[in-house]
């Protein structure tokens, strides 16, 4: 593959996979202008991250047997075309409620790019050359937490929450152009695939029937629900409670992700020396740990900006 080509490959497969966490953390440090505006409170505006997460979990079984049928390039297409409309539309939005359903609606949008863009990877690319792709993958996905809700405390500052959306409509739009002149299609459509529900729903149930499957799955979940708590409700605690600025929010979630991503480099060091077991058992038994005192320093208001920040870090 030329190396021309195989620069815009990279860089288009980067943005597919960026679209997803721009679209998470971008609007976070908005929420509390966006709840003054529609009338509404924080805690009902964190429901339209809430819906934007469960669109991620039902787009991904959505899209999978869809790029089995149609090919790759028919449902991105399909996919960024209803992001944009969504994030268009979030500008008009008069209610909370309208803003929760179109965030659920860009997330079904934004889920196409999030797995064409890893099926993809595996249709253009040797077996020797999709690790180093996945990984140029997983540093931009690593770097957007840090990149987006900085970006958005600067944009909302200066122009208001509205143009988060602008801008993600923006980037959707620059997106579908470049998958549509540079992008190859990588996967002969299949007729033959079946897309009856029962087929479908046989072969999810025959991975939720392997124990090795269900005991990853549920570990990951409450783990990541902590993740989610802190991502839903970290505007509100910062800059509502602690009076942080939108630009100080967004420096200081970027300086958490840069624990989190640390945090994942320690996990891939340490794994010389000590088995995934091994890792995730002290891992989980260190995060209710820091989770109990954490608790016990709220409940006995012992907290400040700092120490939060603090453990917060040490959670994750």
């Amino acid at each position: 593959m030329a190396s021309k080509q195989h620069f815009y490959l990279i860089l288009i497969l980067g943005s597919l996979a960026a679209l997803g966490p721009f679209s998470i953390d971008m609007y976070l440090p908005g929420f509390v202008d966006i709840a003054k505006d529609l009338k509404s409170t924080e805690s009902t505006v964190a429901l339209s991250l809430s819906s934007f997460f469960i669109g991620i979990s039902a787009g991904q079984l959505l899209y999978g047997p869809l790029l089995d049928k149609y090919g790759r390039k028919k449902p991105l297409y399909f996919g960024l075309i209803l992001y944009i409309v969504a994030s268009f539309l979030c500008l008009a939005v008069t209610d909370v409620n309208q803003l929760i359903v179109l965030r659920f609606v860009q997330a079904i949008g934004s889920c196409a790019t999030a797995v064409a863009s890893v099926a993809m990877v595996r249709d253009l690319f040797s077996v020797e050359e999709s690790p180093k792709v996945f990984a140029s993958l997983m540093l931009v996905i690593a770097v957007s937490p840090m990149l987006a809700p900085t970006a958005g405390g600067y944009l909302i500052s200066a122009l208001g929450w509205q143009y988060v959306f602008v801008f993600l409509g923006i980037m959707a739009i620059l997106i579908l152009l470049a998958s549509i002149f540079k992008l190859p299609e990588s996967y002969k459509p299949d007729p033959t695939y079946s897309l009856k529900p029962k087929p479908i729903i046989k072969s999810f149930l025959t991975v939720l029937r392997e124990p090795q499957f269900l005991t990853y799955a549920l570990i990951s979940s409450i783990t990541f629900s902590g993740l989610f708590a802190y991502v839903s409700s970290s505007p509100q605690v910062f800059m509502k409670i602690y009076e942080v600025s939108k630009t100080g929010y967004g420096w200081i979630f970027a300086l958490l992700s840069v624990f989190f991503i640390g945090s994942s480099q320690v996990n891939s060091l340490i794994l010389r020396w000590f088995t995934s077991k091994q890792i995730v058992t002290w891992a989980l038994l260190a995060q209710c740990l820091f989770s109990l005192i954490f608790l016990v320093f709220a409940l006995n208001d012992w907290l400040n900006l700092y120490s939060t920040i603090g453990f917060i870090a040490l959670f994750l």
